[in-house]
């Protein structure tokens, strides 16, 4: 079964190809550069990036993979949650090639792909916890099953990641933020005590406002009394403390002995080794991504269609009214 993924529901143009859960390409063009200069990805520019680039990142990945584009048997395509702009770039151009090819066309959430992307290196089995923390989204699920999720607990306000880009661009770190505080953070040491929300038994919500706010305060205060590298090394901390705390209680509530931690700030390598070392000392099983599979990319995409497939084939003609929707809901 030869599947191909299309992600573009933010800065990132991404096709790839799978022979059944085997990457055979996983291309992707970054807009790192065009967005730096602003602080933050500008809708407009990226979709208008996506439809500059996404015929020639399609291309490669066809050529990377070494098959016919006739060998293709399913299409998959993030509908949403993302960017409108963007979104609608990568839905109406999959539209084009599986009408083109008459194969079906699988409609994927952003965030049940990341769910999944731990399955493209790892045979995991159901049920298990799943952690996703990106820069527009931190949700705790429980995964009963291919399409089986139930919220456990999500950000009230601000994401993790934007929290990571936000407390960056006070300290004047550049974009994209998270990166840099991260490396400034392993130099420094945790001498910050940052507030940390709803840290009450059984609430497995999130809110980083508050942490936002308070770094905020602390640098306008104490500007030159303490480095940059230990507030980002204290504010690094505090979210950390608060995944672990939030997935202790997941695990308690749900008796599950699985968690995952996937999503775009699961590249952090301090959080991941958080997280890693909770579950060692509670002799659970963990499991996340590559960085490569954690940031915004079209082999989770395509692992979802061909999962999907597995389990519900579709038949061509497909729903040609299918549409991108920017607030999408996983459940």
């Amino acid at each position: 079964m030869i599947t191909l993924g299309i992600e573009t529901s933010c800065d990132e143009t991404a096709v790839a190809i799978l022979e059944n859960k085997k990457i055979l390409s996983n291309v992707l063009y970054s807009q790192i550069r065009e967005h730096s200069k602003y602080g933050g990805v500008v809708p407009e520019i990226a979709s208008r990036k996506h439809i500059e680039k996404i015929g020639y990142i399609f291309e490669e990945a066809v050529a990377t993979s070494q098959i016919n584009i006739e060998d293709i048997d399913t299409v998959a395509v993030t509908k949403g949650p993302g960017l409108v702009g963007s979104l609608l770039v990568g839905v109406n151009f999959a539209k084009g090639i599986a009408f083109a090819l008459k194969k079906p066309l699988y409609e994927i959430n952003h965030i049940e792909g990341h769910i999944l992307s731990v399955l493209l290196e790892n045979n995991i089995d159901f049920p298990f916890v799943s952690l996703v923390a990106s820069g527009g989204h931190t949700h705790i699920f429980l995964v009963k099953g291919l399409g089986q999720y139930e919220l456990l607990g999500k950000t009230l306000d601000d994401a993790a990641g934007e929290a990571f880009d936000k407390v960056a661009k006070m300290l004047q770190l550049g974009y994209p933020g998270g990166p840099i505080l991260e490396k400034l953070a392993m130099q420094g040491k945790p001498v910050v005590k940052f507030p940390k929300s709803f840290m009450v038994k059984g609430n497995l919500n999130f809110s980083f406002s508050g942490i936002k706010t308070s770094v905020m305060n602390f640098i306008n205060k104490n500007k030159n009394s303490v480095s940059v590298e230990d507030i980002c090394c204290s504010f690094q901390k505090t979210v950390g403390d608060t995944f672990v705390y939030k997935i202790r209680e997941a695990v308690k509530i749900t008796k599950i002995n699985t968690i995952t931690f996937s999503g775009g700030v699961a590249c952090n390598r301090y959080l991941r080794k958080r997280i890693s070392e909770f579950a060692m000392e509670n002799s659970l099983r963990f499991f996340s991504p590559s960085p490569e599979y954690c940031s915004d990319n079209a082999a989770m995409i395509a692992l979802a269609g061909f999962l999907k497939n597995l389990k519900e084939p579709l038949e061509y003609p497909f729903d040609f009214t299918v549409n991108a929707v920017p607030r999408l809901k996983l459940c």
